[in-house]
């Protein structure tokens, strides 16, 4: 049996728009019995077969049509690299069907199907016809593909000599070269710097305009809501839901904070909506007895924290308490788009501190600075903070991000030794994440508009 995808029959009308169809796939691993289970086994024929196993995928419906663009997200182990894998190819299903329609331009295990022995270009015309270009194709892609993957004279180098990053360039400019009617990307993208990622994704947006089917995983929540037309959840091997992006990036980041005890509550509420398709938003806020808009105060998920917090040398100052508050001074880690809050912490000094500072930084998941500010311009520090003294600092911001969820930095500044240093910085001190809302046409990352846009017709002539 071979463990290809089945290809649809594409003179087969009633399937010429589905891509990719899948229904009840599974894979199953068997898994080595403990030393003692497999001694007791060779002495009692009668407990002979393997009872341990692992389920990686199970039961998996999905069907992608031609020309979709379709994000897979979920938590490590959840079964995304297994079902990529399985529409690749390169795994043999347990069970259920799988049929793929068009050609499959694979970019998973980075490096993969690569010969460390050989230079970049070697590589580069070995894989360009493995995925499909014929010579011709090649000769005239390779200037291009050379280009694209921006590697300079390593591309004439072996690519043991390669950084991830090299590798990564060098595959992902092979496979858009080729076409592909179907792409199929497993996280290869988050290798390799900014500017060359940015040059990815355009790509991507350029292959799907051109009515390429892509596949991808991704932990970009920015991305797949981005570049998809639809999502899928997967927890524990199963598909827990297949919604618009912004649903699904919103459960996504709910599973991620949600506390063991309080996982299982949450996932039958993400079936039940996968059943219902109404979208579970928390109780919308009333307004005020006077009339208008109701109140943007947003509230707090005591599952959702900074699990990625670190910080410098405490040089006589100490960050304590860093929160977020409403306009009311409740603590809340769940805002509303455009809503008022106020980033605060307390800072404890243990001796006397001259040129103090305080600041902030807002940050997406992925590290990138969206806005900060400084208590004080340079010129107008704070002269001299007594030890022993303890100031609270607060920082007033509007919340006016896209959906998603995002760090905070506090940090406090003094010259020492004639120097201006950090006395003490906290990264990701805290987390906040703001809410996904219907009807969205914010694109991007922050909300510049004033005012709702606007159309007008221009008379000619």
């Amino acid at each position: 049996m071979s463990c290809e995808p089945q290809l649809r029959d594409q003179r087969n009308d009633s399937h010429r728009d589905v891509a990719i169809h899948i229904s009840g796939l599974s894979k199953t691993y068997a898994l080595e019995a403990p030393t003692g289970t497999r001694l007791k086994r060779m002495l009692s024929p009668a407990q002979s077969g393997s009872a341990y196993s692992h389920t990686a995928l199970s039961d998996f419906d999905l069907d992608i049509f031609r020309g979709e663009t379709v994000g897979i997200v979920g938590r490590n182990g959840s079964g995304k690299s297994t079902l990529l894998s399985l529409v690749c190819g390169t795994l043999r299903k347990s069970a259920g069907e799988l049929e793929v329609n068009g050609h499959i331009a694979p970019l998973l295990t980075l490096g993969a199907g690569f010969d460390p022995e050989f230079t970049g270009r070697e590589n580069a015309l070995m894989n360009a016809a493995i995925i499909g270009l014929k010579k011709a194709e090649i000769r005239e892609s390779l200037d291009s593909i050379i280009e694209f993957a921006g590697i300079g004279d390593f591309f004439d180098q072996k690519i043991k000599t390669y950084s991830s990053g090299m590798y990564a360039r060098l595959a992902f400019s092979v496979a858009i070269h080729a076409q592909p009617e179907i792409l199929v990307i497993d996280e290869i993208l988050s290798v390799g710097d900014d500017a060359f990622t940015r040059k990815c994704h355009a790509r991507l947006a350029e292959l799907k305009e051109s009515g390429s089917t892509i596949l991808f995983v991704s932990h970009s929540a920015q991305l797949v809501i981005d570049l998809c037309d639809r999502a899928v959840l997967l927890e524990g091997g199963s598909r827990l839901l297949t919604a618009r992006p912004k649903e699904v990036i919103e459960y996504y980041h709910k599973l991620i904070y949600s506390s063991p005890e309080n996982r299982a509550t949450l996932i039958t509420e993400i079936q039940e909506f996968e059943k219902s398709g109404s979208f579970h938003h928390p109780p919308t806020e009333k307004a005020t007895e006077t009339g208008g808009a109701p109140r943007k105060s947003g509230r707090f998920d005591p599952e959702l924290k900074s699990e990625s917090r670190s910080e410098y040398e405490q040089l006589g100052a100490v960050i304590r308490n860093p929160r977020v508050l409403n306009a009311s001074g409740e603590q809340v880690n769940v805002l509303n788009r455009g809503g008022e809050y106020t980033y605060t912490y307390e800072v404890s000094f243990s001796e006397d501190a001259y040129g103090v500072q305080f600041g902030m930084m807002i940050k997406t998941a992925t590290g990138v600075e969206i806005s900060g500010q400084v208590s004080h311009p340079d010129e107008e520090r704070i002269e001299k903070v007594p030890g022993h003294h303890t100031l609270r600092v607060g920082f007033s911001f509007r919340a006016k991000l896209s959906a998603g969820t995002y760090f905070m930095n506090a940090g406090v500044m003094g010259i020492r030794q004639g120097e201006i240093m950090y006395l003490h910085r906290v990264l990701d001190a805290t987390t906040f994440r703001v809410e996904v809302i219907e009807r969205d046409q914010l694109t991007g990352r922050v909300d510049l508009s004033v005012n709702s846009p606007w159309t007008q017709e221009q008379t000619v002539g």
